[in-house]
């Protein structure tokens, strides 16, 4: 049964390490979220409009679910650590052309 206490991110701060070792500090200042359907586990789908301190803007499609495993997580929500972030015209670009293939759902 999925339940109304998931995670908001709206505000959050963090910091990323990119693949050279580098910090960024970053703001999540949008978020829309949704219930993956026909999962068997509790796991919710979030894009986030994300600032880095340098102001560059960007997406990031994550998730969290439910630990399942056991130990001191499970029963939490735990964040899915393999998120992509993309750029606003990436991003734009790629639902752009989805819909011009006329995919389901563009």
């Amino acid at each position: 049964m999925k339940t109304l206490d998931y995670p908001r991110t709206l505000g959050k701060k963090g910091t990323l390490v990119n693949i050279r070792g580098e910090k960024h500090s970053f703001e999540i200042i949008g978020e829309i979220s949704c219930w993956q359907r026909k999962s068997s586990d509790e796991k919710r789908i979030y894009l986030q409009r994300i600032r880095h301190d340098d102001e560059r803007i960007e997406y990031r499609f994550t998730y969290y679910m439910r630990g399942v495993k056991p130990g001191k997580t499970k029963g939490k929500w735990v964040f899915g650590q393999y998120s992509m972030m993309i750029p606003q015209r990436q991003l734009s670009f790629l639902l752009k052309k989805a819909k011009e293939k006329s995919w389901p759902g563009f």
